[in-house]
C-alpha cells in the first residue's frame, strides 16, 4: 500500500512553498512521522534542503520528462517504510514548458493529476486582502482532474488583514479547509546564488533554520487536518530504471562541485547490478582504479575551478580511464571539466582535462534554460545511436571553443523545435550539457 501524499502549491513562484515544505517536514518529524518528500520538475538544489530536513532522500517528479512507469517506481521508493509522502510544487500551480498539446507540460498540477495527490494551496497575500478569495476560487475550478483540497495564507500582516481574507474566502469557497495563517518571518530566508539556493551542504546555520521554520509551522498550523487530507496514488509498483548503466563499476564524482546528480539515476544503476564508487575532485581524488566508467555530474565547477585545475590525481585519474578504454560521462558542469580550459567569472583561464575539444567561459554568461529532447548520435553505454532521452539544461556558461567531431546528441526544445546539436564524443569519453532524466 502507497503512503499517503499530498502536493504543495501556490499560485505563482515566491510564495514561499520551500521555506513552509522544510518546517512541515521538521515539524513532521518532531512529531515522530516517517515523512519522505518528493520536488516537481528539475531541480538538484531543493532535493537536499528536503533531505536535510526529513532525514530521508527526496525524489524528483517530472510529468513531462519521466515516462509513468518512472513516476510508480519513484513513488514506491517514497513509500517505502513512509508514513507520509509531502511534495513541492514548482513555480505557480499551472506554470509548465510549451509543449504540444498532447502531452503534459510539466507543472505542479501534471504531477498532481498524475499521481492522484490532493493539492495544498499556500497564498502569499502581501498586497492584497478580499481579492484574494477569487485567487482561491479560481483555482480550484481550473481543472476537473486534480482536488485542491485545503488552503494556507502567507505573509500575513496582522489581525484585521486575516480576518478581511477570512470573510472573503468563507463566502467564495465555504467547503475548503483553511489549514492555518503564517505571519511574516523575513528571517527564515535561504541565501541564493546563480543556480538558485545555496546549497544544504555549504549553509552552516541550516539545522537551526528549520528548527526555527518547524517552529512557526507548528504554532500556526493544523498539523493533524493537514496529515488527514493525504491520499495514497494509484500509481505504484514500477520498475523502471531512468539510464542503462555506463558499466559494471561506476566512479561518480561527489562534492561541492559535482553534486547535481538525481539519485533515481544512481539508484537505477544499482539496481541494474552495477556497484558505484564516490570520490572528490576538490580533495585531489581520482576514479577507483577498479573501475571501468565514471560519471562527472554537474554542480559548480566554475566556483572552483583553480582547485580542480591543479588537482593532477583527478585529472591524471581521468585521463588513466580514457587510455584505458573506459567510458566517461560528464553532463554540465562535469562536461566543461572534460574540455580543456573553463575561464571563470574574473576572465582567468584555467586548464581541465582536455579529453574533449571544448572551451567553456563564465566570464560570458549567458543564461541556457529548459527541457530538451535528445537523441544519441553515437552509441554507447547509454544506448544505441537513435537512443532518445528527455532532460533539460540551465546553466550560464557559453562555449568558446568546441572543436570538430562526433556530437552527443541531436536536439529538439520541450514544443519539439530544433535546436542545434549538443556535446562531444571523443573515443569513448563523451559530455554535454544536457541533464538527462529518463529514457522515452
Amino acid at each position: 500500500m502507497a503512503a499517503p501524499g499530498i502536493v504543495i502549491a501556490a499560485p505563482s513562484s515566491g510564495s514561499g512553498k520551500t521555506i513552509f515544505t522544510l518546517g512541515l517536514l521538521r515539524a513532521l518529524r518532531r512529531r515522530g512521522l516517517s515523512v519522505a518528500s518528493a520536488k516537481v520538475g528539475p531541480d538538484y538544489i531543493d532535493p537536499a534542503f528536503h533531505a536535510a530536513a526529513s532525514g530521508r532522500p527526496c525524489l524528483n517528479l517530472d510529468a513531462w520528462a519521466m515516462r509513468a512507469g518512472t513516476i510508480a517506481t519513484r513513488i514506491g521508493e517514497l513509500s517505502n517504510d513512509a508514513e507520509l509522502v509531502i511534495c513541492e510544487g514548482v513555480m505557480g500551480l499551472f506554470d509548465g514548458a510549451d509543449v504540444p498539446d498532447d502531452e503534459p507540460a510539466g507543472s505542479t498540477a501534471d504531477v498532481a493529476a498524475v499521481t492522484g495527490w490532493p493539492v495544498l494551496l499556500l497564498v502569499d497575500v502581501r498586497g492584497q486582502a478580499a481579492s484574494v478569495a477569487a485567487v482561491i476560487q479560481g483555482f480550484t475550478r481550473h481543472r476537473a482532474d486534480l482536488q485542491v483540497s485545503g488552503v494556507i495564507f502567507n505573509k500575513v500582516a496582522s489581525p484585521s488583514h486575516r480576518a478581511i481574507i477570512e470573510r472573503a474566502c468563507a463566502a467564495a469557497c465555504p467547503d475548503l479547509p483553511l489549514l492555518g495563517w503564517l505571519p511574516r518571518h523575513d528571517a527564515l530566508v535561504l541565501p541564493e546564488r546563480h543556480l538558485g539556493l545555496v546549497q544544504a551542504r555549504e549553509h552552516a546555520g541550516l539545522d537551526a533554520l528549520l528548527n526555527d521554520a518547524a517552529g512557526v509551522i507548528e504554532r500556526n498550523i493544523d498539523l493533524d487536518r493537514l496529515v488527514a487530507l493525504a491520499r495514497p496514488s494509484p500509481l505504484t509498483g514500477g520498475t523502471e530504471a531512468p539510464l542503462p548503466p555506463l558499466g559494471q563499476r561506476i566512479a561518480v564524482a561527489r562534492d561541492d562541485a559535482f553534486a547535481f546528480a538525481y539519485p533515481a539515476v544512481l539508484d537505477g544503476w544499482r539496481r541494474a547490478g552495477a556497484e558505484l564508487s564516490f570520490f572528490s575532485p576538490l580533495a585531489d581524488q581520482g576514479p577507483d582504479a577498479g573501475c571501468d566508467a565514471a560519471y562527472l555530474p554537474g554542480g559548480y565547477p566554475e566556483l572552483h575551478c583553480g582547485r580542480l585545475s591543479t588537482a593532477s590525481a583527478f585529472l591524471g585519474g581521468l585521463r588513466t580511464m580514457a587510455q584505458a578504454g573506459h567510458w566517461v560521462f560528464g553532463e554540465c558542469g562535469g562536461y566543461m571539466v572534460l574540455g580543456e580550459r573553463i575561464e571563470d567569472a574574473k576572465g582567468v583561464s584555467h586548464s581541465m582535462a582536455g579529453l574533449l575539444p571544448l572551451a567553456t567561459s563564465f566570464a560570458k554568461r549567458k543564461l541556457h534554460l529548459g527541457y530538451r529532447r535528445a537523441v544519441l548520435c553515437a552509441a554507447s553505454p547509454l544506448g544505441a545511436t537513435g537512443t532518445r532521452f528527455r532532460g533539460h539544461e540551465f546553466h550560464y556558461a557559453s562555449i568558446t571553443g568546441e572543436g570538430p567531431g562526433q556530437s552527443l546528441f541531436a536536439v529538439a526544445d520541450a514544443a519539439d523545435r530544433d535546436l542545434a546539436d549538443a556535446g562531444r564524443v571523443s573515443g569513448t569519453i563523451m559530455g554535454s550539457f544536457i541533464h538527462l532524466v529518463d529514457k522515452t
